[in-house]
């Protein structure tokens, strides 16, 4: 499938790019561009830079860079057209498609599973809104708290106990009824997968439905099944990918930098309705990599609203692990015993606020409830007090937290730190024995890979690679690729001189119009991008037709704060072109013998001269900081100088 060209190009004019990346990542403006934290990346200084009004983007800590439909392609893990057709949704505009293509059959099957999962979510809210026979469901949710507001805020809905009462009403094929999980063919044929339950419709972050569910009304029947059920994993859903509310709680986590994780769908309403927009839960599913992956995009901080210590030393293990590789600060909030957060939000959402503001660090959570759950009182308790903290010291990959914790626990406990420092270290070998253990048994059990589960994705991903979280001087490419490491160091004048001429001929074109010329570049990737800015009509079309390497130059421009000045950026760049001309004659004088043209080594010694006089006029006393008449005579004469030798030697 393809979109006409003009299609696209409507759509990417039409987009607000900054109110695209604001969903993902707060920015704030800096002069002419909008500044931020990159959401691709682990940083604690902004590198990620927005041009408002050609709609483009660079970061300059791991150079990935591009437009709203690159933005929205490479966030969400959507393709071209997919993409195209979000942010057409978004501005109104409506496009063309060209049929045809490899993935048509995918994309076309994802639809309709869109769709048909839109219809059901539709009639099953209309059916709690409207229908008798969804009296008592309505009377549980106001008992719960949830008047019509929250109702159409979360898009909740009934499945009546009929068994065919979906299937009659979205007339869908039964295929696809049963391959999006709505439904299943029984003795009978074709039947509803939920009956008789509470819906809660489960949406990805875009908004898009790709799941349900199912709460069954307290006082059902044996046969009722399960209090919980969910859809099963569909082309479109996936319980370890997927957190319930995140669609409606990104946006305040990206505000606030934190996300609130809980374990149902009615703590998530809890929580919104206690007036804390940014919290998620999991789906009938522990915690997965993916999850703090996805919530790395929104926010730094997750604070776990459920009972932390219950998964055990194998979930500590991983939480450390996962807070390191993707730079998560990890917190917990102390919610009273035997209370969830639905309930507590309902009683005393003040608590609930509390318990979240002051949530502890993960390991200092479940220290001091390994400390508070001992007798302190004698000198027995204390000693298992301590050495059920350090248990929990232990697991923790931080050699140096270890130790501030070891302080804490021998304070608390009374207990000399030097007594407990042995028995932490033995534990800590026993740890680390008892995870390589594990991690070889799950290595054999697949017969590859060391540590990958069987039947699972690797559980994580190398590091990536660094980047710089200040803008790079150079604008020389990374070379193997756009995420490389470039090499800070020295950047030559001319270098520098050609970046500075090149951003305002980005921003400021008419002030630079005919004053550049490719002579004046001895970078080649600088004399490259000058090129495709003079042999096109917009930035955007320059970068399009580029190479790779121009392309990104161009884009990592476009988000440059032009703070130099036209004049003296010529009268710079054109004295930098003219000392590298005089070396390049001079090595060319040098290496001459005998045999040589007498008429080209004298052209060579007066040119050289000539350079020379006039290099020494571009550096009289008082033309650092402006640019006097002489000065600007002697630029333009360099110029044209320049421009002819560069005519020549082609």
């Amino acid at each position: 499938m393809a979109i006409p060209d003009e299609d696209v190009a409507a759509v990417r004019s039409a987009t607000d790019i900054l109110a695209l990346i604001g969903e993902y990542a707060p920015l704030k403006r800096v002069g002419r561009r909008y500044v931020g934290l990159c959401p691709f990346h682990a940083e604690k200084t902004g590198s990620f830079s927005v041009n408002a009004e050609e709609g483009l983007y660079y970061c300059f800590g791991c150079q990935v860079s591009g437009d709203a439909i690159t933005f929205l392609r490479s966030i969400e893990g959507c393709d071209f057209v997919e993409a195209v057709e979000r942010l057409a949704a978004r501005a109104g505009i409506a496009i063309r498609h060209d049929t045809g293509g490899k993935d048509q059959p995918d994309r076309e099957g994802r639809k309709a599973l869109l769709g048909v999962m839109e219809q059901a979510v539709a009639f099953y809210h209309e059916e709690l809104l409207s229908q008798p026979d969804a009296k008592r469901a309505r009377q549980y949710l106001r008992s719960r708290g949830y008047e019509g507001e929250t109702v159409r805020q979360f898009g909740l809905g009934w499945a009546p106990e009929a068994g065919r009462s979906l299937v009659g009403a979205v007339r869908a094929p039964a295929d696809l009824l049963v391959k999006a999980g709505l439904a299943h063919q029984g003795e009978h044929g074709l039947r509803d997968a939920f009956r008789g339950r509470v819906i809660f419709p489960i949406f990805d972050p875009t908004g898009k439905a790709i799941g349900l569910g199912g709460r069954i009304l307290p006082g059902a029947g044996e046969g009722a099944g399960p209090k919980y059920r969910n859809s099963p994993e569909t082309p479109i859903y996936s319980k370890r990918r997927t957190l319930y509310g995140l669609n409606w709680a990104k946006q305040a986590a990206v505000q606030t930098g934190e996300v609130i994780i809980c374990e149902g769908y009615t703590d998530v309403i809890g929580f919104f309705a206690a007036g804390l927009p940014r919290a998620v839960a999991t789906c009938g599913t522990a915690l997965t990599e993916e999850h703090f992956r996805l919530l790395g995009r929104f926010a730094k901080r997750v604070v776990l609203a459920f009972d932390a210590d219950a998964a055990g030393q194998s979930a500590a293990a991983r939480f450390y692990e996962w807070e390191k590789r993707h730079e998560l600060e990890v917190a917990v909030a102390a919610l009273p015993p035997g209370s969830d957060p639905a309930d507590i939000a309902m009683r005393e959402p003040q608590a609930l606020k509390y318990a979240v503001e002051n949530a502890k660090t993960f390991l200092r959570f479940r220290v001091d409830r390994a400390l508070a759950s001992s007798e302190l009182k004698t000198g027995e308790g204390r000693a298992h007090a301590a050495e059920a903290a350090l248990a929990m010291v232990a697991e923790h990959p931080n050699e140096l937290v270890r130790d501030q914790f070891l302080v804490r626990v021998s304070d608390l406990t009374r207990q000399d730190p030097e007594r407990l420092r042995p028995r932490l270290e033995a534990l800590v070998r026993a740890f680390k024995e008892s995870s390589r253990k594990t991690t070889d048994e799950a290595g054999r059990a697949v017969g590859g890979r060391r540590g990958q589960p069987p039947d699972e994705e690797p559980p994580w991903e190398p590091d990536p690679e660094g980047g710089w979280e200040q803008p790079p001087v150079s604008t020389r490419p990374a070379g193997d690729g756009s995420s490389s490491r470039r090499e800070s160091g020295p950047v030559p004048p001319g270098e520098r001189a050609g970046r500075d001429a090149l951003v305002l001929a980005v921003h400021e074109p008419q002030a630079m119009a005919g004053r550049l010329n490719a002579a004046m570049f001895a970078d080649p990737l600088q004399r490259a991008a000058l090129r495709a800015l003079t042999d096109s009509t917009s930035l955007h079309d320059a970068i399009e037709n580029a190479d790779d390497e121009v392309a990104d130059l161009l884009r990592q421009l476009a988000v440059s704060e032009p703070d130099a000045d036209p004049d003296q950026t010529v009268t710079a760049l054109a004295r930098s072109a003219a000392q590298v001309a005089l070396h390049e004659i001079k090595a060319e004088a040098r290496q001459a013998n005998a045999e040589d043209d007498a008429t080209r080594l004298a052209a060579a010694g007066a040119a050289i001269t000539w350079l020379k006089s006039e290099l020494e006029l571009m550096q009289e006393p008082g033309t650092a900081d402006r640019t006097s008449p002489a000065v600007s005579e002697a630029a333009n004469r360099l110029v044209a100088w320049l421009l002819q030798r560069y005519l020549e030697a082609r």
